[in-house]
Parts: structure tokens; sequence; C-alpha cells
């Protein structure tokens, strides 16, 4: 990557995709539900958290490899599933193949710009993400499209509440890019030109519809028409879970676990992972933060399947509060959209090299020799900061 567009931290990545996106678009990637505050929490939340760091005792090489689902991945990070990515042409194209070049997986929404067969081609390691949308038979078809294309998991996503209010307001984002929509978008676009001429060389306007929620050979139905049939699509129950589980038959993660009592049914049910996530904080605003819920549900079945957390990642350092504290892995979802807003595949990378780098340091100053041989023990967790969710209080 040339110097001149490198950049050492993710929030310098955020910084520059707020000048090179139109404000919506940007706005967009903030996201965050009502007054934002598990949105600050899962970020703020890892401040409170420290090292004792050795003076002595560093090793000279450090092993970060580890695997997630039956995949071998380089680094204990994988990319989080998030809705349509039109911020770049290449989209979830350009993160899989980032993810790829840097040895890890990408989970990819069934609400993305692009299609599924596209992405497992440029990254062979990709879990499809599914939203409890339809009745069984459409949910089936997703997954076999998925399966027939290569993806090696399932990511099952049903913490969505839609919250919609945002004290700092929502980001306009039109129904569809018609010509009407672009002359009246266009004095946003015009501020931000080298986003604009990107666009431009692909001679078509970003994408707002969603491929991976119609039958291959189909046309993609646009966002806003599959999010309204999602929100009147009955939630599933634990019954449905576990039907889903054994239909695919492979590799199966339940996101957005946040709670012990929660995190053993989806062990009844017979899921190979769960994450730790308040959905990046758009869900019930006021949800602590994921990291602050790890420890007790890492506690209660770490043992028995893989526990992963997602929300608030910035830093390598994070990564390494996470493993110590119980995960296995951790998913980031901003932080690489702004690497890909801020300067498409290689920000990506750039934005997975941050954190490479970022836990290789910290587990040279605390002796490790892998992501392994972290334990609770290498972290300071300050009295109060644990959150126990659905445990009854007798029990704590």
């Amino acid at each position: 990557m040339a110097r001149d567009t490198w950049f050492e931290t993710v929030a310098i990545a955020q910084q520059r995709a707020k000048k090179r996106l139109p404000k919506s678009a940007y706005s967009a990637l903030l996201a965050g539900s009502e007054k934002g505050l598990t949105v600050s929490d899962n970020v703020e939340a890892f401040g409170e958290l420290g090292f004792a760091p050795h003076v002595i005792g560093a090793l000279e090489k450090r092993d970060l490899a580890t695997t997630v689902m039956g995949q071998d991945i380089s680094l204990p990070v994988v990319i989080s599933p998030t809705g349509v990515q039109a911020v770049h042409p290449d989209g979830e194209v350009a993160v899989a193949r980032a993810a790829a070049a840097r040895g890890t997986a990408i989970g990819l929404s069934s609400f993305a710009s692009k299609p599924v067969e596209e992405v497992v081609a440029a990254n062979p390691k990709t879990f499809f993400q599914i939203y409890w949308l339809g009745d069984r038979a459409a949910i089936a078809a997703r997954a076999d499209r998925a399966k027939a294309a290569g993806a090696v998991g399932l990511i099952v996503t049903t913490d969505w509440s839609f919250s919609h209010g945002r004290d700092w307001g929502s980001p306009k984002i039109p129904e569809k890019m018609d010509l009407r929509t672009m002359v009246t978008m266009s004095p946003e676009a015009l501020t931000r030109p080298r986003w604009f001429l990107e666009w431009a060389k692909t001679l078509r306007p970003p994408a707002l519809s969603v491929p991976n929620q119609a039958i291959r050979g189909e046309g993609a139905p646009p966002f806003f028409e599959a999010y309204g049939q999602w929100m009147g699509t009955p939630p599933p129950t634990w019954e449905d879970i576990a039907w889903l589980r054994e239909y695919w038959g492979g590799p199966f993660m339940l996101k957005g676990v946040m709670r012990v009592d929660d995190a053993k049914r989806a062990v009844d049910a017979g899921v190979s992972a769960i994450s730790v996530s308040n959905h990046g904080g758009n869900n019930i605003d006021g949800t602590p933060a994921a990291i602050r819920a790890l420890p007790a549900v890492a506690e209660a079945v770490g043992d028995q399947i893989e526990v992963l957390l997602d929300g608030g990642i910035r830093r390598g350092s994070d990564v390494v509060k996470a493993l110590a504290l119980g995960a296995r892995a951790v998913m980031i979802g901003r932080a690489y959209l702004w690497g890909l807003g801020a300067a498409g595949q290689a920000g990506v990378e750039n934005v997975l090299d941050i954190m490479y780098g970022g836990i290789d340091s910290v587990l040279r100053g605390l002796g490790k020799a892998s992501v392994h041989d972290l334990t609770p023990e290498d972290v300071l967790v300050p009295d109060g900061f644990t959150r126990t969710l659905g445990v009854p209080p007798s029990s704590h």
C-alpha cells in the first residue's frame, strides 16, 4: 500500500472515510439506535480494562493463528456480516479479497450488495448470514443457495428489534437509485469527487438491492422491500433454530447472544458457535457492551461451543482483551467498513494489518507464545465491570 494511503489506526481510517464518503453514506456506517448508549459502551468498555506487562520474558515469535467453525485463520479476527456495502463499487467482494489476502474468513450478510457466488469465489472461507425472513421454505432456499455457492458455515442473526430513532438523525437512504434520486442526491455526491469518480468509472450508480434474498437467477429485490418483509415475519422460536441447524447440517453460529440462559439454549439447539453481540448498538439501546457480558457467557458454555465476541473492536489490544476473557475470536464491523470507505480493498487489508500488529505487540508484552495462552489473569478487570445477564441473582 502506498505510504500516502496507509493509516496507522482505525480512528484514522474513520477520519479518511468521513472525508471521502458522501454524508449519508458515512452516517449509515455510524448507525446505532436512540441515544447511542450501547454504541458508546461497546467501545469505551475496552478502555476500562488494562494489562500488566512483563519487562523480561518476551518471546521471539508469537502464533496468532486459530480456527473458527472449522476454518483455519491467520489471526483471531473475522469479518462480521454487515448489510449493503455500497460505499465502494466492489463492496463485499473487495472485503472478501482483503480477508483472503490476510488469511481470514468473512461473514456475508443476506442483505449484502453482492451475490454470495461472487463473494465465495473471492474468499472460500465465507460464512453466509441469514435473518429470519419469510417462511421455512424461503429460508431453506436461501440456505441451499449459499451451500451450493460453497459457503462453509451459516450465521443466524435474530437480535434485531427494529429500533429506528436516532437522536442525531438517521441517514437519508433512498428506496431505489433511479434518475430522479440521482439528480436529487447529486449535490451531495459531487462534494466527494474521488468517491463520485470511482462510481462513475463503473457506469452505474450504487445498487440498493439485496441479491442474496432472491433465488439465484431471479431479480434482486430492493433493500427496503426485503426489510419490510423481514419486519413482517414472526420471530423464530428455539425449535426454528434447531430445525435450521439440522437442515444446514454444517458449522452453525447464532449471533447476538448476550445472556447466559440464551447461550445454554443455543447449546441445546445444537449450534457450533455463538457470537456475544448487541448488533453493534443497533438493537435495544441501553444493552450493555458485549465485552461486559462475555465472561459470564464464556464461563457457562465456552467448553461446549465456540464463543466469539462482536462489538467495539477498534485495535489489536481489544482483541487480546476479548480472548483473555473467553472469546475464541472476534468479529469486526465498523472498523473494516471504515477501511473500505477510506481505500477499498487496500483499506480493509490495512485494518486487518492493524489488528494483527496490535495483537502481536500485546502478546509480546505479556510474554505469551500464542493467542491460545491468554487467560483472565492477563487482563485487569475493575470491580463492577462485568454484566451477568440471564442468571438468577442468587446464583451469581
